[in-house]
């Protein structure tokens, strides 16, 4: 079974070929990163037809090699990817956050949504349902931390921002990169903390097996 990764951050492949390694160790991954994906979203401040263009592009390149399914690990660009799932039903496509989402969401739950790349705080909240009690919380300095190779400096900005969010039934992280904190955040606010890429590898193996 061959499992297609997308980032558009660099840093997003070793969480989630951790996770692999813990959950579906038998999955046989490839990795495509375009960096500029990232840039690109910060410089036009929003989705446009040219990168919506890339992703469909990107997926057909990872169809081509033989891949079963597609795991995209960015949070940011959810509408391009709802283009590329219309492009091909058939073909199991997740977008990064849909199955931690669907694990956090409950009726009356208050979710604190923590983010180190601030764009996907806006782009994530039409994901979840129109109900749902967000305390949406940007861990500022986190990634420029992690893009200097501050691992240290990372994990101490996410907790100096999840400690924001007091009252919070659940913490969901929504960065592959900062999955890697998820046990220093719950140490620090005693609440449950849920990771994209724990969370979409089970989701993703249960849609290859049905």
């Amino acid at each position: 079974m061959r499992i297609a990764l997308i980032h558009a951050l660099r840093h997003s492949p070793p969480p989630i070929e951790a996770a692999f390694a813990r959950l579906w160790p038998d999955a046989d991954l490839m990795n495509l990163l375009d960096t500029s994906l990232s840039a690109d979203l910060a410089r036009d401040g929003g989705i446009t037809p040219a990168m919506t263009r890339r992703f469909l592009d990107l997926t057909a390149y990872a169809l081509g090699t033989g891949a079963d399914a597609v795991l995209f690990t960015c949070s940011a660009f959810g509408k391009c990817i709802d283009a590329c799932k219309a492009a091909h039903p058939t073909i199991p496509i997740l977008k990064p956050n849909e199955a931690m989402i669907e694990e956090a969401y409950a009726p009356d739950r208050r979710i604190g949504l923590l983010a180190s790349f601030a764009p996907a705080l806006e782009s994530m909240r039409p994901e979840f349902p129109g109900d749902a009690l967000l305390e949406p919380v940007w861990a500022e300095g986190a990634l420029a931390a992690l893009d200097r190779g501050d691992a240290v400096g990372h994990e101490r900005a996410a907790v100096e921002a999840a400690a924001r969010l007091q009252g919070c039934d659940v913490i969901a992280l929504a960065q592959f990169s900062l999955a890697p904190t998820a046990q220093a955040i719950a140490a620090s606010t005693g609440c449950p903390v849920l990771t994209t890429p724990d969370s979409a590898i089970r989701k993703l193996r249960a849609m290859v097996a049905a």
